[in-house]
């Protein structure tokens, strides 16, 4: 199939995290349409899983959902950044933890009818505390759920309902036959 052409691009809005564009994009002679495009960087998300079989998992506020949510450790990656170092650094942000073994377990696009953003999923394994400091915008609190009470989640939805976080532990549940 032949990629269609892209016949104009205008940005809207440049923000810290993102930016909006339109782009008129011909599919084939005479048919074409204007898509709205969220420029997103690569991300990273962590599942951490320690010796006792608990996973680490992060619960904060987020605004466009109006509540709390329990989610694996996450974060986009700076320009030049490997997914696997950005892995290391989130984990360390979000939960003072450091990994001695750290396994990709999938890489993903979020939302590719309207995003840019890709994301890559690493289980952490072998945790040993190393504090690092928070991202000034992050309030949020580390908590330990056992391995099958998340798994429970991530079908369940609720609380672990975004979906990174039920992709990941799905993933990883089916590479390790959990």
């Amino acid at each position: 199939m032949k990629s269609p052409r892209v016949l104009k691009t205008e940005t809207l809005y440049r923000g810290r995290a993102l930016a909006l564009r339109l782009d008129d994009v011909e599919y084939a002679p005479g048919r074409s349409t204007r898509l709205e495009i969220v420029e997103h960087a690569e991300a990273v998300v962590v599942l951490p899983l320690d010796e006792d079989q608990n996973i680490w998992f992060v619960r904060q506020y987020r605004h466009a959902a109006g509540r709390d949510l329990l989610e694996l450790p996450a974060g986009i990656l700076p320009a030049g950044e490997s997914p696997v170092d950005g892995a290391r650094r989130e984990l360390q942000e979000e939960t003072g933890m450091t990994a001695a073994a750290l396994d990709h377990l999938l890489s993903f696009w979020l939302a590719p009818g309207y995003s840019t953003e890709y994301m890559h999923v690493f289980q952490a394994t072998q945790l040993s505390p190393a504090p690092l400091a928070q991202d000034e915008d992050e309030v949020l609190t580390v908590e330990k759920v056992p391995l099958a009470q998340a798994l429970a989640l991530a079908l369940a939805g609720g609380q672990a309902c975004d979906a990174k976080t039920s992709l990941a532990l799905l993933a990883a549940a089916r590479r390790h036959g959990w």
